[in-house]
């Protein structure tokens, strides 16, 4: 029979599927530092991207926990105004300020027993972080507008995307406190270091999606699709992929998905260069050639040479590398990857110069 820290543990992971899903060495290693931190009682940093996952990381670091049992509470820093933070967390007496018409308690004394989880932790202002080093030094802490002190018992996990050391060398965030927060650092890993858990994760959302929009059968993904999501860099991580996998699942119909669009904004109607929807292969209009005053290459390069006017280096440039680009997405049929190889250069290379040119 199953005890009631693993009923709750199991119900939690129901709820978070997304968070637990992947076969990756990379992924495997990231929970199992999750599942070793969880069970000493200090306080921790996640680390990552956007739309990585830390705040799924900081619940089973809660729910894995001997405090599993007690509250969650979580505050997002970043969509506090810096003056209302202090309260926010500590709450405040009747009459501390205007508009404190009662005794309010904190984000803290809600917690109490459990964790308190400080999303985007770089965003509270140097004051707050005064009293948030007394609280985890000492245990204590005041509401605004009150001299009587309270004891608290909570684990504090800590998130952000920030560099806190270099915040502390530019005086933006204490080292006391970040001394005290990083008894462990955990890195969550960007679903672009992932690899296969990408196709993974896809099916996973595909099959929801599909569910929900009552079609028959999960659509399959085409090869040419497969090899987009891998090649795709994913700077939303498994935020925007979850996005795409839903848009394009509501849009096929419960047919094959052949084509994939990351990007939404992208318009169909811009004339200007747009040679593969960052490795994908459009359905829109093939983009007009550029227009330029260069005239076509000769067959003798020499004559050719000497038909490019003097002032008009930057244009030939850029048509030539527009050019070759085109050429080389047309060839690779839209895969970024092997365009970046067919041109010689390294896939950041190739993506800089594909996005000077997307302008």
């Amino acid at each position: 029979m199953a005890n009631t820290a693993n009923i709750g543990i199991i119900y939690h992971m129901e709820r978070q599927t997304e968070n637990y899903i992947g076969e990756s060495e990379v992924f495997l290693d990231f929970q199992r530092r999750i599942a070793d931190a969880a069970t000493v009682d200090r306080s921790v940093l996640v680390i990552g991207e956007r739309g990585s996952g830390k705040e799924l990381a900081a619940s089973r670091l809660h729910y894995l926990s001997k405090r599993w049992q007690k509250n969650l509470v979580t505050v997002n820093c970043a969509a506090l105004a810096p003056t209302l933070i202090e309260s926010e967390l500590f709450g405040y007496e009747q009459g501390a300020f205007t508009g404190a018409g009662k005794t309010r308690k904190g984000r803290f004394e809600e917690a109490q027993g459990g964790t308190l989880f400080l999303d985007e932790i770089g965003n509270i202002p140097m004051q707050v972080q005064e009293k948030i080093l007394r609280v985890v030094e000492y245990g204590t802490y005041e509401r605004v507008g009150s001299s009587v002190t309270h004891e608290t018992d909570v684990r504090i996990i800590g998130a952000t995307n920030a560099d806190l050391k270099q915040m502390c060398r530019e005086g933006k965030f204490k080292e006391d406190l970040l001394d005290r927060l990083s008894f462990e650092v955990i890195f969550v890993p960007p679903l672009r270091e992932r690899g296969e858990d990408i196709l993974i994760l896809a099916n996973y959302f595909a099959s929801r999606m599909a569910m929900e929009c009552g079609l028959p059968e999960t659509p399959a993904f085409s090869g040419n699709v497969q090899e987009t999501l891998l090649s795709y860099t994913w700077p939303g991580n498994v935020r925007e992929l979850k996005n795409t996998i839903e848009r394009a699942v509501y849009r096929s119909k419960g047919h094959t998905i052949t084509t994939i669009q990351l990007d939404p904004f992208e318009n169909p109607f811009d004339t200007t260069f747009n040679g593969g929807n960052e490795g994908t292969p459009k359905t829109a209009k093939t983009p007009t050639q550029p227009k330029t005053d260069v005239p076509e290459p000769p067959n003798m390069m020499s004559s050719f040479y000497d038909s490019i006017p003097i002032n008009k280096l930057n244009e030939t440039k850029e048509a030539i590398e527009r050019n070759l680009l085109e050429r080389a997405l047309k060839q690779a049929n839209g895969n970024q990857k092997e365009a970046a190889a067919l041109m010689g250069l390294s896939y950041d290379q190739f993506r800089g110069l594909y996005r000077k040119h997307r302008k």
